[in-house]
């Protein structure tokens, strides 16, 4: 994010790139780059004629340098923005020779998602030396609670622990997805808001008490009246709580709970950053750790595969998503 911000504050400075490489496997920095360089550079009269944007499936390398290689009309710059250049992996190569001596009017931007150039090919070197090459890499889930509170304190707001662990729960690390709800809520939500999950709740549409957030916890305290009757809501709104995704929820805490029983270092710090859960995560293992000694959870584990097999359809044609979380607690309870 600290890098994002930089590349943003030199375009406001002045300080242009002739061509601004942007890859990697989360598409939301990407994203947000290419939209500002192609809101900023050019005034409203000057987009006219020269700002153009092309997609990578409609166009080749020939086509993009071509346009690059143009002179800018009644403009100090022209800008040319390749969205999904992606499409054009196979013969990225070819865009090396127009790297080597860029046309200094133009501002060319590639939005390259989901993929990155390998470092090591004198592709990347070139753009990176006359150019700008800048890798948006995914965050872990233990990394993404911090951004959403960075994002919200920017823009004059704030979150309680819960309502941001339960976006992170929900969302997982798609930053782009996340931007969007917190967008909603802005919308909602007065300036200096402290958004809660009732919030979260009213606006977004994630139950604050019948989620795999609140199942998973249930487990994890061994409070069995909560979690039958969070199983029973989910299999009756099938929909809204996939049964495939609860199964794997609960599979994917049962595995880092055995990682936290192999810790020697069990300070908080420490297991959210092996684990790689958020912080606000942590409590809940260090609770069930005390309920599921390791044997316990190693058999749990090996349970959870055949439940987690039958949630998808293997060698359970007949049985209802009500019996498999049945079979499902009754295999961590017992």
């Amino acid at each position: 994010m600290d890098e994002v911000v930089k590349i943003i504050n030199d375009i406001k400075a002045g300080n242009l790139k002739p061509i601004y490489f942007l890859m990697g496997e989360e598409p939301y920095y990407i994203d947000k780059i290419t939209e500002y360089l192609e809101n900023n550079i050019l005034s409203e009269d000057e987009k006219g004629f020269n700002q153009m944007v092309l997609y990578g499936r409609d166009t080749s390398i020939d086509e993009i340098v071509a346009n690059a290689k143009r002179y800018p009309m009644m403009a100090e710059k022209q800008v040319v923005i390749v969205k999904e250049a992606q499409d054009l992996a196979k013969s990225i190569d070819k865009l090396e020779s127009y790297a080597e001596n860029p046309q200094p009017t133009t501002v060319l931007v590639m939005a390259y998602k989901y993929k990155t150039l390998d470092k090591r090919k004198k592709v990347t070197k070139t753009l990176g030396k006359h150019g700008l090459v800048f890798e948006s890499k995914k965050m872990y889930e233990n990394q993404v609670g911090q951004w959403i509170n960075r994002v919200l304190q920017g823009k004059g707001y704030s979150i309680e622990p819960k309502a941001n662990a339960m976006l992170v729960e929900f969302l997982g690390n798609d930053l782009s997805r996340i931007a969007n709800e917190l967008d909603k809520l802005q919308i909602v939500l007065p300036k200096g808001s402290v958004i809660s999950p009732q919030h979260i709740e009213e606006n977004i549409g994630f139950s604050k008490d019948f989620n795999v957030f609140e199942f998973r916890k249930a487990i994890g305290d061994r409070n069995e009246v909560k979690a039958y009757q969070i199983a029973a809501y989910f299999a009756q709104n099938k929909k809204q709580n996939p049964l495939v995704l609860a199964t794997g929820q609960v599979f994917s805490f049962f595995s880092a709970l055995l990682q936290y029983h192999g810790l020697k270092d069990k300070s908080p710090a420490n297991v959210a950053k092996v684990l790689k859960v958020n912080p606000y995560f942590v409590n809940d293992y260090i609770s069930a750790a005390k309920n599921y000694p390791m044997r316990k959870v190693s058999g749990i584990v090996s349970a959870l595969r055949t439940v987690d097999l039958k949630s998808k359809g293997v060698g359970a044609s007949n049985q209802e998503d009500a019996d498999l979380y049945k079979e499902m607690l009754i295999c961590i309870f017992q």
